[in-house]
């Protein structure tokens, strides 16, 4: 179950995560312009790096450790912290509290682990988003990680999201609720059995033709769209921010606003 909050914060932490700081920064600048345009002030902590998830799920707690105690200080204040990704909230959220059990750190870990937030669980729950739809009739299919699904509410929360714009179908592919392959170091150490479940996966998202590929974790839609590349069937995905943000205006008023 998600965290919850008895009022609307005015303020938040916005942990990017290094795989869209690196791969998809629009997906976290669109981030970033949607709680802002709700009228939150988003505070962002320059020394932030990983959450520690990939040495975690590699079986190297002690390396894990290391890398989570950087995060721990950053977050002084008592506000929400939003992640733009179901699998590093999940991190957060729920393995924090077991990674530092024992340590000077325990206490901290656990009040930080109970301020994650996954994005469209915050947009839904928290700020109730629902602005106009002024994109095109269109219809699209949904993925949610692994960890999403299984650690945060961001299934029922993205619905909920997209199902709040007129002109938006969801389409529910036949794969909606498996594994897109890539998992990590999964990916590295079994790329055969990667390879097929991105296969089946990308087959089912063809399959339902839809318009675009929505998901909330950029590690997946890097995966899906790029084996969709490679076999010559290309897939228009989107993360969920830059979705809400061009079918509600945002992207048209903000280069209004910078021109």
């Amino acid at each position: 179950m998600p965290n919850t909050l008895n009022q609307k914060p005015q303020d938040v932490y916005f942990f990017c995560t290094c795989l869209v700081d690196l791969f998809v920064p629009e997906a976290g600048l669109d981030a970033l312009t949607l709680l802002e345009r709700e009228g939150v002030r988003v505070h962002f902590p320059e020394d932030q790096t990983c959450c520690g998830q990939p040495a975690y799920t590699s079986g190297q707690p002690e390396e894990a450790l290391a890398v989570a105690r950087q995060q721990l200080d950053l977050f002084p204040q008592p506000w929400p912290i939003v992640l733009p990704s179901g699998s590093c909230a999940g991190m957060m959220r729920h393995h924090y509290p077991t990674l530092f059990a024992g340590t000077a750190d325990a206490a901290n870990a656990e009040a930080v682990a109970a301020r994650v937030w996954e994005l469209s669980e915050f947009l839904a729950l928290v700020l109730d988003f629902n602005r106009p739809d002024s994109g095109a009739a269109c219809t699209v299919a949904l993925h949610t990680s692994c960890s999403a699904r299984r650690e945060t509410g961001a299934l029922s929360a993205t619905r909920a999201l997209l199902q709040r714009l007129e002109g938006v179908t969801l389409k529910i592919q036949d794969h909606e609720s498996e594994c897109c392959g890539f998992g990590g170091m999964f990916s590295v150490r079994h790329p055969e059995i990667s390879g097929g479940i991105v296969r089946d996966k990308v087959a089912s998202i063809q399959a339902c033709e839809a318009d675009a590929l929505i998901t909330g974790d950029c590690g997946c839609m890097l995966n899906i769209t790029g084996h969709a590349a490679k076999i010559g069937q290309p897939l228009n995905g989107k993360h969920l921010a830059t979705f809400l943000l061009e079918r509600t205006g945002g992207k048209t008023a903000a280069t209004k606003d910078q021109s």
